[in-house]
């Protein structure tokens, strides 16, 4: 498996600076991406399980969050100062693992033992396993509960790092979601960004049969956080996004990104059944070909 991974001196500088994206960064941005994409077909095809539309409609975010907006160091995972991640929709390990592996977390050949007997890469991440997790998830819902409880924590010992949670459309349907956002905002939890994937499909079908969601970014609003509405494949759109909530400190943040399940494969693009099902040789030859082109 192929990722480009960056000098240990590139992170742990103060963090993101909001702006335009040069060309260099949006080339940079853009392979990590396609990279990424590919580390994720082989590692769940490997495997024969995994979670890959999910994982492939996350991507984007992932590489604007690790290669551009997070403050971290993967030479010292525990570092204080660090910004913090929160997976929620906890089942979409292989972007999060191959996200890792591409900021030097942990070495990129542990991606070949992607959910085998023994492996520090489980199918849900675990904090005490893995280096650069920050929670344990997997059960719907508590991630972003989990993400309140330490944001609240910083704000409280006066610490200023960030909180970025990424929270599953599908997900939504579990009621402490909507817990977990009354306590953001009575808290005024301004350190905290919370993402949907809305990629509208989930285990199910279509999100808006199994449990209607619309209108998504009204509700959150109703629970008093301050939201924005983006493509989530536009890198410039992410960044804006975030530089926007950043300057809001009185309460906590939704990005509802508007994403594509399977995004890069063409046959797995807007397919429920890429949920959880793992590619086979043959689909993973086609999926790996296509993201060749990508670059």
């Amino acid at each position: 498996m192929k990722l480009t991974v960056p000098p240990p001196e590139q992170f742990g500088s103060p963090g993101f600076t909001p702006g335009p994206l040069g060309d260099e960064d949006r080339q940079r941005l853009e392979l990590h991406a396609v990279e990424i994409r590919r580390a994720i077909i082989t590692m769940v095809t490997r495997a024969n399980s995994g979670h890959v539309g999910g994982s492939l409609s996350a991507t984007d975010l992932m590489v604007t969050l690790y290669h551009h907006v997070m403050k971290h160091d993967p030479r010292q995972p525990n570092w204080s100062e660090r910004d913090r991640f929160i997976l929620s929709k906890g089942h979409c390990t292989p972007v999060l693992y191959a996200t890792l592996a591409s900021c030097g977390y942990f070495p990129v050949d542990d991606l070949d033992a992607f959910r085998r007997p023994g492996s520090h890469l489980q199918g849900h991440p675990h904090q005490l396993k893995t280096p650069g997790v920050d929670a344990n998830t997997g059960t719907l819902g508590l991630g972003l509960s989990t993400a309140c409880g330490m944001a609240l924590g910083a704000k409280l010992r006066g610490e200023t790092q960030r909180y970025f949670v990424l929270v599953g459309d599908g997900e939504q349907n579990e009621g402490q979601i909507w817990e977990a956002a009354m306590f953001g905002a009575k808290y005024s939890l301004g350190n905290l960004i919370a993402f949907t994937d809305r990629n509208r499909l989930q285990t199910d079908g279509n999100t808006e049969d199994v449990m209607p969601l619309d209108p998504l970014p009204e509700k959150w609003e109703a629970f008093r956080w301050h939201v924005q509405e983006i493509d989530g494949h536009d890198l410039q759109a992410m960044l804006d996004a975030i530089s926007t909530a950043l300057a809001v400190s009185d309460c906590p943040h939704m990005i509802v990104l508007n994403t594509v399940k399977g995004k890069g494969v063409s046959f797995m693009e807007n397919e429920a059944m890429w949920h959880g099902t793992p590619p086979t040789a043959e689909q993973e030859t086609r999926a790996l070909e296509e993201l060749n082109h990508a670059v």
